[in-house]
């Protein structure tokens, strides 16, 4: 990088990181870390169309952000690599997400089937189906609860841990869990820090010991350089920064009038009723602002001076989607 380019986008902005992953190199190297197998098991990578396929007009669309049709080695059932001519093919939705999505499990799991239904035509066998992953790469905590920055799952029988199939999985990445905590060191890692990075010495320091990490930041400086992409990334940035806004401003309009809505069913009515009608009008404020059902728990705590196990009877009662 010269010394007169100081600028550096985001790998988190969604616009560079479609941009780093149009490289095969990047997207082989990144790929086999979320595999965990070596970048040479990874035969080949080829970028789909983003637009999910609609069966029917009044269909949800689905737009992916980076979607990719994935060639490697094939692995034996206990994890040793079949034959040299065998190979396992799947699909791969890699998304980014900057904001706070409390439905994004719903939200993976919904591209997730589309994109395994559509792999197969009319009069086809179910043997064309291919394995289907969605990646979320996170700018915010899924899993508050848990120390681990990655998480992948699969579909398995509940008591006695059998996989169902291994045609479907999940993978996240938390990036805020990164900062202040120790893990051991590998090529995950060195990728996660690297889409969290936003300093040159950042950048660096998780390329060190990666020549695929290196050369998505060499990627990086070059699109960085390019005064044409700025634009797109900076107005691509400033939409975020404005659809952050108002989704919090929204929020806090959203949630003052589920209360002062609260407030008065419980002056219109008896007390015990008046309290359930405004719980009840609270947590319908709540779901349509996206609230995760913990901040809803503490809202009703904090707004109508009961317990965490009265509000959860409340939330038992209505945190389903109402009509």
């Amino acid at each position: 990088m010269s010394r007169e380019q100081t600028f550096l986008m985001k790998p988190k902005v969604d616009f560079c990181f479609k941009e780093l992953m149009e490289d095969g190199e990047v997207r082989k190297g990144f790929i086999s870390a979320l595999l965990d197998v070596k970048p040479e098991d990874i035969r080949s990578t080829e970028l789909l169309p983003t637009h999910l396929r609609k069966e029917h007009e009044e269909d949800k669309q689905g737009i992916l952000d980076v979607r990719v049709f994935v060639r490697s080695q094939a692995k034996g059932k206990e994890g040793t690599f079949e034959e040299e001519n065998q190979e396992e093919v799947s699909q791969m939705d890699l998304e980014i997400q900057l904001a706070s999505f409390p439905l994004w499990p719903e939200r993976s799991i919904f591209y997730l089937a589309k994109m395994y239904a559509g792999g197969i035509q009319k009069g086809q066998s179910y043997e064309v189906l291919p394995k289907c992953i969605h990646v979320g790469i996170l700018d915010f905590l899924l899993f508050e609860e848990d120390e681990e920055y990655y998480s992948r799952f699969h579909l398995w029988e509940d008591t006695r841990r059998r996989m169902y199939s291994d045609k479907l999985e999940l993978h996240i990445l938390e990036l805020p869990k990164l900062a202040g905590r120790e893990y051991p060191p590998t090529e995950l890692l060195k990728w996660a820090s690297f889409f969290r990075a936003e300093k040159k010495e950042e950048f660096e320091m998780a390329a060190e010991g990666s020549s695929y990490i290196e050369r998505a930041y060499e990627r990086l400086t070059e699109i960085s350089a390019d005064d044409l992409k700025r634009l797109e990334y900076e107005a691509r940035e400033k939409a975020i920064r404005d659809h952050m806004y108002l989704m919090n401003y929204n929020l806090k309009k959203g949630l003052e009038e589920g209360r002062e809505e609260g407030r008065k069913e419980g002056r219109n009515e008896g007390l015990e009723e008046g309290l359930e009608r405004g719980a009840k009008a609270l947590i319908k404020m709540c779901r349509e602002y996206s609230c995760t059902r913990e901040e809803a728990c503490s809202r009703l705590m904090q707004e109508f001076s009961i317990s965490s196990e009265e509000a959860e009877k409340y939330l038992e009662k209505y945190w389903i989607a109402q009509p």
